[in-house]
């Protein structure tokens, strides 16, 4: 005899916000290296991917992650996707560098698109993997010859800051990009970078006083133009534990530099003490880049990725209690006979596996095919808005509040192969509408609208489908936002 699942229980409360950014949520977002620079020579592909990812019909993000491209020695031929071999906006004679500003123009080309399809809310954020290969040690921008040692030349730190203060001011005058960010590393302390790799660029820097100096020499490139509205941010370390580490070896001066800690959630499992060390420095946090091949859910089919994906985003989310959540790459494959410059494309993924991103990018035939992992993004992204305020819950869901629409919104996955029962229980809301709005993606379903639910009082009590996203929509909600947490 198969014993019971317990009830699914979340408990919401105007009073139990995220710490974090006062508990208000600043959005959504995908990095645009490498797919925009895979895609954006079409631009009925970049419109699609615009629309699709940020537009009002599809994901609704508002935060696009911008790769400033250092460019490898052009007589380099050893990275092989066909999407990450990204430019520079430099041409080295030599002894100097001249700007050339028609380069990374498919990169640029889904940028101004994405700005366009999600208006007011979008939020850029420029980041580097890495310097121009002629300010490195190893003349090549994917590493230095030793995967450990830093591989920008110890003269080369204001260099770098004044290349990447220069794109950022290029973007803003010329194309009228208003960059809220900028983050001069990426996964800096790791032991991945090598010259010659065939997978992408990327520069070592070790914590303490190369990080800082990294920092401090931007600081003063962008203030220098004019540009000190723009947030520094740092570091983007793989691992949650890193991070930790990597924040804390920064000098007074850097880590006053600072606004925002990025973290990746690749590795470690210290989200809540990064959330406190964030909190008690004064720090703003997002969760600034993680997804996987992985799967959830036993026999779950097409929804196991998208099962992974729900379940990641909640443990993120009620961990790190972080303002805003990114995934990598929204497109991570292609599928093109001609593949790009030489190189191969790695074709459709097995959607009833695990893969990376949550759509493929069909080039043969002009167009992008969705996965279930895009419409499980979507039960998120869709209805968790900006401006409105994270609720804890617990970790069994994500919930946020908005107090100007007066409504509340719960999203819960079920990775279990059978129906699990679940109450939401809205007691400490001074008001609470009758009914709840229901939209569910499963094996059978992608943001399908389902009847109504009607409350009993101020709880609501229902079930969730096997293999399942669900997001409630609970409108008539009024209540007196606090700070206070009842999970102090």
């Amino acid at each position: 005899m198969r014993l019971r699942d317990s009830p699914v229980s979340v408990r919401l409360s105007p009073k139990s916000i995220y710490a974090v950014n006062g508990g208000v949520f600043e959005g959504w977002g995908t990095s645009l290296c490498w797919w925009a620079n895979r895609v954006g020579y079409s631009n009925s592909l970049a419109q699609q991917a615009a629309d699709a990812f940020f537009g009002p019909k599809g994901l609704r993000l508002n935060i696009a992650r911008f790769n400033i491209g250092g460019g490898d020695d052009p007589s380099h031929v050893h990275i092989m996707r066909t999407d990450s071999n990204m430019p520079g906006y430099t041409v080295w004679n030599g002894s100097s560098a001249r700007y050339d500003w028609t380069r990374d123009a498919n990169q640029r080309n889904v940028l101004l698109r994405a700005i366009k399809a999600c208006g007011r809310d979008m939020i850029v954020e420029m980041f580097s993997n890495s310097p121009p290969y002629y300010m490195t040690e190893s003349g090549c921008s994917s590493g230095g010859r030793g995967p450990k040692r830093n591989n920008l030349r110890a003269d080369q730190y204001d260099d770098f800051a004044e290349y990447l203060a220069e794109v950022c001011r290029h973007y803003r005058r010329t194309w009228g990009v208003k960059v809220q960010s900028i983050e001069p590393f990426n996964e800096p302390f790791t032991d991945y970078w090598r010259a010659g790799s065939a997978k992408q660029e990327g520069c070592h820097f070790d914590l303490g006083a190369s990080e800082s100096n990294m920092i401090l020499e931007l600081q003063k490139s962008m203030r220098k133009r004019g540009l000190g509205d723009v947030q520094i941010v740092a570091s983007d370390e793989t691992s949650i534990d890193t991070q930790i580490n990597a924040f804390n070896e920064l000098s007074g001066d850097a880590k006053a530099a600072i606004s925002r800690i990025d973290t990746h959630t690749y590795g470690g499992s210290r989200r809540t003490e990064l959330r406190d060390l964030a909190l008690s420095a004064g720090k703003n946090l997002w969760m600034s880049e993680v997804d996987g091949g992985s799967t959830a859910g036993r026999n779950a089919g097409e929804m196991g990725a998208a099962l992974w994906l729900a379940a990641r985003i909640n443990a993120d989310m009620n961990g790190l209690n972080p303002s805003a959540w990114i995934i990598w790459q929204v497109i991570d494959t292609h599928i093109s006979r001609a593949g790009m410059n030489g190189r191969k494309d790695m074709g459709m993924v097995n959607t009833r596996g695990g893969y990376w991103g949550c759509a493929v990018a069909d080039h043969d035939n002009c167009t992008i095919i969705f996965t279930k992992k895009y419409y499980a993004f979507g039960q998120y992204t869709r209805y968790i808005r900006p401006g409105m305020v994270m609720l804890q819950t617990g970790g069994a869901a994500v919930a946020a509040y908005d107090s100007k629409g007066g409504r509340s919104v719960v999203v819960v996955c079920n990775t279990k192969g059978r129906p699990v029962e679940i109450s939401i229980d809205l007691s400490d809301f001074r008001s609470v509408g009758a009914y709840t709005s229901v939209i569910r993606t499963s094996n059978t379903e992608n943001w399908k609208r389902l009847d109504q639910v009607a409350l009993t009082g101020k709880k609501l009590n229902t079930t969730l489908a096997d293999h399942s996203v669900t997001t409630f929509v609970i409108d008539g909600c009024k209540g007196n936002v606090s700070s206070r947490s009842s999970n102090d």
